[in-house]
């Protein structure tokens, strides 16, 4: 039964043959080996055939989904086991199909048998697999062997290489015999760590090569397990006068049995480093197009060619310096912990490379719906943008899970030597916010500062316009230059430089950019987003406003920008010359910190001593129940109306009995001589339902002012009760806000709370503040920020 394609299987069932019978032996393992947990199990059977082993295990006490890729082996197995209860019988092509049918939280026990050596690629089957085991779950996967299947028949059997492969990165492998059957039970990750190695030292002065760089209809990568045991692209030497690209076709055809025309293989980039001290240069060939069957045509060099996801490449094992290298020039980012290497990048005139799996497809319409469903794209040309745009290729190092999820999830593509995230592609629902807020015409040409290139091509497919995309980070460049290459419309520009200077002159439309947008959190307003947005044109950005962060929609007249909207949000911080660390006060041994976002550092001469003392309690009397995001409004409003305001921090656990404020979460908060006070909300009745929950806004304090600094926060509190609360989270009133430019003197702003910043000066008028509060407490401190900080 050499079978390769699904009618001769089908046929097979329909002439009502089968399988070997399962076996005692094999029932015995399977019972005492991988036992069905306390209350129950789930399990799925890969090429369950005509269902004997998924009943089995359904009468053993498993709920069990059965799947195969033929009609007539789903069929027959329904019929002749109508009577079994637990089993779901599934037709599905693990390799090929969209595997939404498959249990979403997982199995206890996953098994294959006599199935696995007619997986074409084997490798990504089993990783797949095994990211859908629950802990402590199993892989069992039962298969002839070489030693003792005839030898006309061994096509169907592993030798004891494939059997090695089968388990790597597997924490623990265990081999047992059923009858002549290898019984393999694999427990853990299927997951182990990717490195580049070299191949041993050869001779001569210099190596040249090619390696060609295909995928298939999935957009999934080539790649062959070589007898030296690690992975390789096709690829090898020049011959005679032969150029890179007709040496990588070459070598394509001879390796694999596929075949390209040369005039499909693009030479993208080219890299030179060494090998054992020996300079090595390796041409890059993106082949866009090919046919053919994948053969393993050069047995003696390699076990076997598959492709392979994207996203699992970090965790392959040992993979082929210059094949690891060439995979990231085309994919930046999805191999980690790369050596060195010089890379010229080749402008070749290249089509975009089409090809996604069929659950890529349902997930993009699932995420899109989610945030359709949430209100945050009400236009069409957004809907259409999040249903098209293939969001999974401008992130390939996640899985179709993670790129595609709908809720507040971003994925992080780089972070930087402390593990903090400088780089993502934001969650889906905050890009369609920001692209709403742009309210772009057809054929409008935008401004992007932070590059990625995902939310570009959003942008440009929703206005069917142009984007120009800047960013400083040169990976993060050459990242999105290679994503927009492989999947890109060709409507976007990225461009290394330093986005606060806003874009080239060159590439700035006459008139200024229809509308601006800025996927990076900022501290200040850049004078060139204002002065390269034209009239009534949008500046979409995240701004930081005593700490707090809000993506702001800004409606340019003349020098001033007006805001027409607010929206929660978070993102990476800024990297470029608007960058800046805010002053930080220490406390308590580093256990506590006072946060000063938008000014210097107040004088906190005597805090030290008087956090050891006394701590006051003042109530507000003002409540919330649970599933109210009531913080966020209170906290903007007291950052913009409080002078000597600033954030307490707390670092360590020793201070939470101090402050009553979690680890690593802080409070606003304000100080005066030698005192200090803060807001935090306190639970004053709880429920065993949700609903019926309650919090208390309650001002502590410390210190000889400290009673007063209280009472000017409960104030604070009961304005924002009385003006700005709503009970609906997005009901919140929000100011009018004014950005006028740096240098505008008192008498020319208007009336409002002024928040000074180094270019810009930001004005607030919330509902109420015509209300007078408690005066300030005196402190030798200026407010104003200083120059340079």
């Amino acid at each position: 039964m050499t079978y390769t394609e699904r009618d001769e299987w089908d046929r097979h069932y329909r002439d009502g043959k089968g399988w070997r019978r399962l076996g005692k032996r094999e029932q015995h393992l399977l019972a005492e080996h991988v036992p069905v947990p306390e209350g129950g199990g789930r399990a799925l059977d890969v090429g369950c055939g005509i269902g004997e082993l998924a009943t089995h295990l359904a009468d053993a006490g498993y709920t069990v989904d059965a799947v195969d890729f033929t009609d007539s082996a789903i069929a027959r197995a329904r019929e002749e086991h109508a009577g079994i209860e637990r089993v779901r019988w599934l037709q599905l092509d693990i390799e090929r199909d969209d595997p939404a049918p498959l249990h979403a939280e997982g199995y206890d026990l996953i098994t294959m048998r006599l199935a696995y050596p007619f997986l074409r690629d084997r490798g990504r089957i089993v990783h797949g697999l095994g990211e859908r085991l629950r802990d402590g779950g199993a892989l069992v996967v039962i298969t002839p062997t070489v030693e003792n299947t005839p030898s006309e028949r061994r096509d169907i059997a592993l030798d004891k290489d494939e059997i090695t492969l089968l388990g790597a990165g597997w924490k623990t492998v265990e081999r047992l015999d059923a009858d002549g059957l290898a019984f393999l039970v694999l427990h853990g990750p299927c997951h182990l760590d990717t490195q580049a190695v070299e191949k041993r030292q050869t001779t001569g002065h210099a190596l040249t090569g090619a390696l060609a760089v295909v995928t298939d209809d999935a957009g999934r990568v080539l790649l062959g397990r070589s007898r030296l045991g690690m992975l390789e692209l096709p690829g090898g030497k020049t011959t005679g006068p032969e150029d890179f690209a007709a040496a990588a076709v070459r070598e394509l055809a001879e390796e694999t049995g596929l075949v390209a025309d040369p005039s499909d293989a693009h030479v993208v980039t080219m890299l030179v480093d060494d090998s054992h001290g020996i300079p090595r240069l390796t041409a890059v060939v993106r082949i866009t197009t090919w046919t053919g069957t994948l053969t393993t045509a050069e047995a003696d060099k390699f076990d076997r060619w598959e492709f392979l996801d994207l996203h699992a490449l970090a965790c392959v094992g040992d993979i082929f310096v210059p094949a690891a290298l060439a995979i990231d020039s085309v994919w930046p980012g999805v191999i980690p912990d790369l050596p060195p290497v010089v890379s010229y990048p080749l402008a070749a005139d290249r089509p975009p490379v089409p090809g996604e799996p069929k659950e890529a497809v349902r997930l993009r319409e699932e995420m899109a719906q989610t945030v359709i469903d949430g209100g945050w794209a009400p236009a069409e040309p957004v809907r259409d943008a999040l249903r098209t745009v293939p969001r999974h290729r401008f992130a390939p190092e996640a899985n179709l899970a993670a790129a595609y999820d709908g809720g507040d999830r971003a994925v992080i593509t780089r972070r930087d030597e402390t593990g903090r995230a400088i780089s993502s592609v934001s969650a889906a629902w905050l890009q369609a916010d920001m692209m709403e807020s742009l309210r772009l015409r057809p054929g409008a040409i935008v401004f992007e500062a932070g590059s990625g290139g995902y939310n570009a091509e959003l942008i440009a497919h929703a206005a069917d316009g142009r984007v120009v995309s800047v960013d400083i980070d040169p990976w993060v460049v050459r990242r999105t230059r290679a994503f927009l290459t492989e999947a890109g419309s060709g409507r976007v520009t990225a461009v290394e430089a330093d986005a606060a200077l806003g874009a080239p002159a060159h590439l700035v439309p006459r008139g200024g950019f229809d509308g601006s947008v800025v996927t990076y959190n900022c501290w200040d307003i850049s004078p060139s987003w204002r002065d390269q947005l034209a009239e009534g044109g949008r500046l979409v950005m995240p701004l930081e406003m005593g700490g707090y962060t809000r993506a702001i929609e800004f409606e340019r007249r003349g020098e001033v920008l007006h805001a027409r909207r607010f929206t929660y949000c978070g993102f990476v911080r800024d990297q470029g010359r608007q960058a800046r660390p805010s002053p930080i006060v220490p406390l308590r041994d580093g256990a506590l910190a006072l946060c000063f976002d938008d000014g210097p550092a107040a004088d906190t001469q005597g805090l030290e001593e008087v956090l050891r003392g006394r701590r006051h309690e003042v109530a507000t009397g003002v409540t919330m129940r649970a599933g109210n995001s009531y913080f966020g409004s209170l906290q903007l409003f007291a950052a913009t109306t409080l002078s000597g305001f600033c954030r307490l921090a707390v670092h360590q656990e020793s201070a939470e009995a101090v402050t009553g404020i979690a680890k690593d979460r802080d409070a606003p908060a304000i100080i005066g001589d030698a005192s200090l006070a803060y807001l935090t909300y306190v639970q004053t009745k709880d429920s065993e339902r949700r609903e019926d929950q309650e919090w208390e806004w309650f001002a502590y304090s410390f210190g000889e002012q400290g009673s007063e600094l209280a009472e000017r926060l409960v104030a604070t509190v009961l304005a924002w009760d009385r003006h700005i609360r709503a009970e609906a989270n997005d009901e919140h009133a929000d100011p009018v806000l004014a950005v006028h430019p740096a240098g505008t003197p008192d008498d020319a702003l208007p009336a409002g709370d002024v928040l000074d910043k180094l270019n810009c000066r930001l004005v607030f008028r919330w509902p109420g503040r015509d209300a007078v509060l408690p005066g300030s407490v005196e402190r030798p401190v200026a407010d104003a920020v200083a120059e340079g900080v």
